[in-house]
């Protein structure tokens, strides 16, 4: 396992911003973000016919992680009209997730189509530049206008309503834009939360995560060639993630509390990774012939979330109005998902005219309820008595229920049993992380 190639050079100057820029200088729709769920609800309000304008800061498709998607997401591919270009795609299919103990030892997988045997039960690997790249180019298809490498500024108000947004695309340059909504897909950059002294960090779950792609190593084969394995840890300390990627390529990842990671620990991410990774055995032999393909990275993977999810003329959408921890793989679908319901409030307050919190925000508490579910599971996971197995020794009957948590069914079915059962498994071992911990990753090179 060897460290390689140095980071690419930095992108030229950006050119500077006039109106000319844009299509238009006022919208019915700003979306400011053009990851999974800036893309979908961008897509789904055009369809519409309503005049949306999506900014994006990257100039180009950048790397990402969240490279695991759920099964739930196929019912948005659909209806955003990317399902065919799935299916099409080099991404290697995902069937199964499947989690180690801290000895090593295996878990019966978890295949999807066991529990519902249609096409919906596999789902992709994606390389997320790539990914994202797709769901931008098919919004614009269907008549989003994309603006690439144009930073948000500020989002503008008048009164307590939001009105429009001022954008960059260099230093010393602005034009401020109006719209009737604007939808926050900032990610974890937050901007409008941030703005409004919104965020609430959940204090048990500060973690950090170092991360990088190999090449080579061993790897399953057949139906379980694409499966996500987690593995613990010995001592529970930490997790690692493994998702197998086109073209022999492999994301590992390790995630655990900063507090363990980062505090008087080496500040070389790369280091930090291989002593973690000596103390997961299990992984280590499956990466021994494996060559690392890119610097090691690090990255904060605290779980938070708005206590605000809309307000009047505005909208937040995906990590930009939380996170949570990304054991099951939730980004990409939550980010889906929260774009897709945030769309039809959108398009239904444009209908009506009717652009309040109380009207945009009418998903929210749905929306929200499956977060909740699947933080149940995230919680017991982190229970250190906690496993699979003896989960399911004691709730047998809860198995097709945690295969529809697994696949992202948690807004298709209402999985009142599991959820009762999990209530048991919270985590009485987790504790707010230590003082002082909370700045603790700007200790790192990211």
């Amino acid at each position: 396992m060897n460290s390689v190639p140095k980071p690419p050079p930095k992108s030229p100057p950006k050119s500077l911003i006039t109106p000319a820029t844009f299509a238009a200088t006022e919208y019915d729709i700003i979306v400011g973000g053009g990851g999974p769920g800036g893309a979908a609800v961008a897509t789904l309000i055009a369809q519409q016919g309503y005049r949306t304008l999506l900014i994006e800061r990257s100039s180009e498709p950048a790397f990402k992680i969240g490279e695991s998607l759920m099964p739930a997401t196929y019912w948005i591919f659909d209806r955003l009209g990317v399902l065919d270009q799935m299916k099409a795609s080099h991404f290697a299919k995902k069937y199964s997730v499947q989690f180690f103990s801290s000895d090593g030892k295996a878990s019966t997988p978890f295949y999807f189509r066991d529990h519902d045997d249609h096409e919906s039960s596999q789902t992709w690997q994606v390389l997320r530049s790539e990914f994202d790249q797709m769901l931008l180019d098919n919004a614009e298809a269907q008549g989003v206008e994309v603006q690439r490498g144009v930073t948000l500024k500020d989002v503008l108000f008048e009164g307590d309503r939001a009105v429009g947004a001022r954008v960059s695309r260099s230093v010393g340059d602005s034009i401020d834009l109006a719209s009737r909504v604007f939808v926050d897909a900032t990610g974890q950059r937050a901007f409008l939360a941030g703005k409004l002294g919104l965020l609430e960090i959940e204090p048990r779950l500060k973690h950090a995560s170092f991360f990088a792609h190999f090449k080579g190593g061993f790897r399953d084969q057949g139906v379980d060639e694409g499966a996500t394995l987690i593995f613990h840890t010995d001592g529970r300390k930490s997790w690692f993630w493994s998702i197998p990627l086109p073209d022999d390529t492999v994301s590992i990842g390790v995630v655990g509390d900063i507090g363990h990671l980062i505090l008087g620990r080496s500040r070389d991410p790369q280091k930090v990774f291989e002593e973690e990774l000596a103390h997961c055995p299990a992984l280590a032999a499956r990466l021994e012939d494996a060559e690392q393909a890119m610097p090691m990275r690090a990255t904060r993977d605290f779980s938070y979330r708005s206590s605000q999810g809309a307000g009047n003329g505005w909208v937040l959408v995906g990590d930009a109005g939380g996170f949570i921890d990304p054991v099951y793989s939730t980004g990409v679908f939550l980010a889906l998902k929260s774009g897709e319901m945030a769309a039809d409030a959108i398009c239904a307050g444009l209908e009506t005219g009717d652009l309040s919190e109380q009207s945009l925000g009418s998903f929210l508490a749905r929306y929200r309820d499956g977060v909740d579910a699947m933080s149940q599971l995230v919680y017991a996971f982190y229970n250190p008595s906690f496993s699979f197995a003896r989960f399911l020794a004691r709730h047998p009957d809860c198995r097709g229920e945690l295969v529809d948590m697994l696949v992202g069914n948690v807004y298709r079915k209402p999985l009142a049993r599991i959820r009762a059962a999990l209530a048991e498994e919270a985590a009485p071992a987790l504790q707010p992380a230590k003082a002082g911990v909370s700045t603790a990753i700007d200790q790192i090179p990211l």
